[in-house]
């Protein structure tokens, strides 16, 4: 087969996994010059630089041969797509010519499993050693992490990666054994557990300590593939977040695949559930939300598509507002919808200098549509407005609107 039919099937199939991102990622120190490639920026395969340049991983596979006959993926054992499979030398090769011509800065990796997890694993680790090594490549790497490879191989993938990732794929380990029955939670678990232990060494080390995976490592959570809620699903990032200390946890709608089993929806789930879910995403992570706090309005378990999950719990919880922004507290004000982590910054250091009004919240930043129903300022006091007229202003059924 052709490379450029290799690229065409490798690359395609590897759109499915959105558990990469390009930021945390240090700029590496190649051993002899500068090295070539850039780690700054974020976003999954574009990535955006501080000056607003754009820009791109090489995202592919591989292979797209595996051993497993996951129900879900369009790569498993019984799928008749076509299939194909780059040796290291094209893989490597690909990436130092597309950088070369502007086309990347950086590698996302995957495979399908082939022969075992420790070949597969072999195979990746040494994409990413002849790209350090032989080549001085220092631009952002970040491979899938095989589950059952050895933590041996784990090891050498940290230290020649940015950022490894290990999908835990489904939120409970009864939906991960209906679906992909020759995959376990166990040892999936036990892979994340092996990068945090070197992820704390390398930390714990200090600047003398060896490198290891500095982007940390992710995960990705298929939605709608079967019957769990958004609680659920939230419930499971969260322990996640906790016990392996994860930069991100991804969630990817479920996309119905070819010839599939009766045993899946026959269509994808609304992409906005995805959309709020990494809403209520964030307000765990830097917002101090609670999945029982998430949970408190919504007796199905599922989130809102109405509104943002922060609005939800303000009109839920309306005997707490409206709150002061010249005496509340941080935790008050980051539970004010239209107010960021960055403007409640903004407004705590401003309100030491004088008392703040209305025009200081819009010269600030606030998105003052939703939070001017749930603040008060020294010349502002919120209209009384009743539930039902306030949800349908907020927030038209099915709008995507920022959550800050």
């Amino acid at each position: 087969m052709e490379l450029p039919e290799k690229l065409a099937i490798l690359a395609d199939a590897a759109k499915y996994d959105a558990s990469c991102a390009s930021s945390g990622g240090p700029k590496r120190a190649a051993g002899r010059g500068a090295g070539m490639g850039s780690t700054t920026g974020m976003g999954i395969c574009h990535s955006y630089t501080p000056d607003g340049r754009c820009v791109s991983l090489l995202k592919i596979l591989l292979t797209n041969f595996c051993l497993y006959d996951c129900i879900y993926c369009v790569n498993r054992r019984s799928s008749d797509v076509p299939r194909a499979r780059f040796s290291i030398n094209e893989v490597v090769n690909l990436t130092l010519s597309f950088y070369r011509r502007n086309y990347i800065e950086g590698l996302f990796l995957s495979s399908g499993i082939i022969r075992s997890a420790d070949y597969t694993m072999e195979q990746l680790v040494e994409v990413a050693r002849r790209l350090r090594v032989d080549h001085g490549f220092a631009g952002y790497i970040h491979l899938k992490t095989i589950p059952e490879a050895s933590a041996e191989l784990i090891a050498a993938a940290g230290h020649h990666a940015d950022r490894l990732s290990v999908n835990i794929e489904l939120p409970s380990a009864d939906a991960l054994t209906i679906l992909a029955p020759e995959k376990s939670v166990h040892s999936i678990k036990k892979a994340m557990g092996a990068i945090r232990l070197n992820l704390d060494e390398a930390h714990e080390g200090g600047a003398r300590a060896p490198r290891f995976a500095p982007a940390g490592q992710s995960t990705q959570m298929i939605v709608g593939a079967e019957p769990s809620s958004d609680m659920n699903i939230l419930e499971t990032a969260d322990t996640l977040y906790r016990s392996y200390r994860l930069r991100r946890v991804y969630y990817s709608a479920f996309s119905p695949v070819p010839h599939s089993s009766t045993r899946l929806p026959n269509r994808a789930p609304p992409l906005l559930r995805e959309h709020r879910l990494y809403q209520a995403d964030w307000l765990l992570r830097f917002y101090g939300f609670s999945v029982g706090e998430l949970s408190e309005s919504r007796p199905t378990g599922d989130l809102s598509l109405a509104v943002d999950p922060k609005t939800a719990w303000a009109l839920a919880n309306r005997a707490r507002f409206p709150v002061d922004v010249n005496t509340a507290v941080r935790e008050q004000l980051l539970r004010v919808p239209g107010l960021g982590v960055r403007v409640v910054n903004r407004l705590i250091a401003s309100r030491r200098q004088r008392r703040l009004r209305w025009a200081d919240l819009q010269t600030l930043g606030a998105s003052l549509k939703r939070a001017r129903h749930f603040l008060i300022a020294a010349d502002y006091s919120p209209p009384d407005v009743d539930r039902t007229r306030l949800m349908a202003e907020l927030s038209p059924l099915g709008a995507q609107q920022s959550l800050f």
